[in-house]
């Protein structure tokens, strides 16, 4: 059996492609280029010389293949209109379901392959003829989160070599075969902006819009760059610290009056960034949307969160409305709320539109 490899050049996908090897398949590299700027930030070619000494190293042919384009349609303009409505997206979850598991599960077909794999840290199941998505052993690294949107014709062609295996043990394989990547420091936030100043990176594409930040009583107590630079509940780079009148708390973004332009603050007391329910579009269920249509199981409202209890209200368009059993802090519009069972088994994803406090008040 042939399988292809989603090699990107960091330590999970080397010891991917080593395990898999070991097993006996015929295991092929294919490194994706999703970005194409010339002063970027993302380390595209240093990854890629990284993939050659590992596929080398272990003994399996290489390649590579230019999604810039894909990339920059599917996701990236995506992730440009979002921000200008205000909201907070979150491209990884977008890169898997129209990259990773989209014109790369094309190559790889075309490549002869069978299977492919990832170094993602999750887990499928089959049974009855349908593929599910769970939670990997370790929980500190699982990431299932991000492949929510996944459908059942990629979960069909996908393994994820490293389902039952934590990070320290991946670490440990690759230094037994001196992999170059065996300390390779894990890659975080969004590849095409790096180590770059976010607000410096934006500006280039979307025209900053600077306006007045106001307390909730009215007051103007500074300046912002343009909302876009901004997400409910943040705290640092509000330069607010040493405005007078103010009660030596910290400061943190309220909401976002995108009509009039106007940054909302609050100090201490946080209590109106809490809401009880939320409504998501576009919900993707994997395999299939449930037959009740309200039923209880946990929640993630973003990336390492302890799972919520909540309970799920499935509604007409792909929408649903979820309510929690705790109140939630910063529900933010734009990112993915996931759903799972007690076993870890991911029902899927939808993209968060707006939360409410119980009285119906809107907070996000």
């Amino acid at each position: 059996m042939r399988i292809v490899v989603g090699i990107s050049g960091g330590v999970d996908s080397s010891v991917a492609c080593y395990l898999l090897k070991e097993q006996g398949f015929d295991v092929v590299g294919l490194f994706m280029i999703n970005w194409n700027e010339k002063d970027s930030a993302c380390t595209a070619e240093e990854d890629y010389e990284d993939v050659k000494r590992v596929c080398e190293k272990i003994g399996i042919p290489y390649f590579s293949v230019n999604y810039s384009k894909e990339y920059y349609e599917r996701v990236f303009s995506y992730f440009l209109e979002e921000y200008k409505k205000g909201r907070t997206p979150n491209p990884d979850v977008l890169c898997n379901r129209e990259i990773k598991f989209g014109p790369f599960l094309e190559q790889a077909l075309k490549l002869g392959a069978d299977k492919i794999a990832t170094g993602h840290y999750a887990k499928k199941i089959e049974k009855d003829g349908k593929y599910y998505l769970a939670k990997a052993d370790d929980l500190n690294k699982d990431q299932s989160y991000f492949l929510c949107q996944l459908n059942q014709n990629q979960l069909k062609y996908v393994i994820f070599p490293l389902e039952n295996i934590d990070k320290p043990k991946v670490r440990e394989i690759a230094h037994k075969l001196d992999l170059v990547t065996a300390d390779k420091k894990d890659s975080t936030g969004i590849c095409f902006i790096g180590e770059r100043n976010f607000k410096n990176f934006l500006k280039d594409f979307l025209p900053a819009k600077p306006g007045l930040i106001k307390d909730l009583q009215g007051n103007v107590v500074g300046h912002h760059d343009g909302l876009m630079y901004y997400t409910l509940g943040q705290r640092r780079g509000l330069n607010l610290g040493g405005k007078k009148g103010g009660n030596g708390e910290r400061w943190f973004v309220i909401k976002k009056d995108l009509a009039n332009n106007i940054l909302y603050v609050s100090q201490g007391e946080d209590n109106l960034l809490y809401s009880d329910y939320l409504f998501a579009d576009n919900m993707n269920w994997i395999p299939e949307e449930p037959k009740e249509k309200q039923f209880s199981c946990f929640a993630k409202f973003r990336y390492r969160q302890p799972d919520q209890k909540v309970r799920v209200r499935i509604l007409e368009d792909k929408k649903i409305r979820v309510d929690f059993d705790e109140k939630q802090r910063a529900i933010t519009p734009g990112q993915f709320v996931v759903l799972y069972n007690e076993q870890g088994i991911c029902y899927g994803g939808a993209i968060i539109d707006k939360s409410f406090d119980k009285n119906g008040n809107q907070i996000s």
